[in-house]
């Protein structure tokens, strides 16, 4: 698997707007997001400078990603 990028939550949150993700809802610093069509679930902590590579991976293989296509997200 090809490595994954090092990225703050907030541009997380912005890659996967753009697949997509709608915010569900929010409680404290964790937003809950949801996608329309395929009913998928994630959550995104908003605290923190980077996320790290264990989380990152949990979280686009909750979204059903693969890190190539964050990597065309993010850009």
């Amino acid at each position: 698997m090809p490595r994954l990028p090092r990225v703050s939550p907030a541009n997380l949150l912005r890659a996967l707007r753009k697949a997509g993700f709608l915010d569900d809802r929010q409680k404290g610093s964790h937003i809950t997001l949801r996608h329309p069509q395929t009913g998928r679930r994630t959550v995104i902590p908003m605290h923190g400078q980077t996320l790290s590579v264990g989380l990152l991976s949990a979280i686009i293989k909750q979204a059903g990603l693969t890190p190539d296509e964050l990597r065309a997200l993010l850009q």
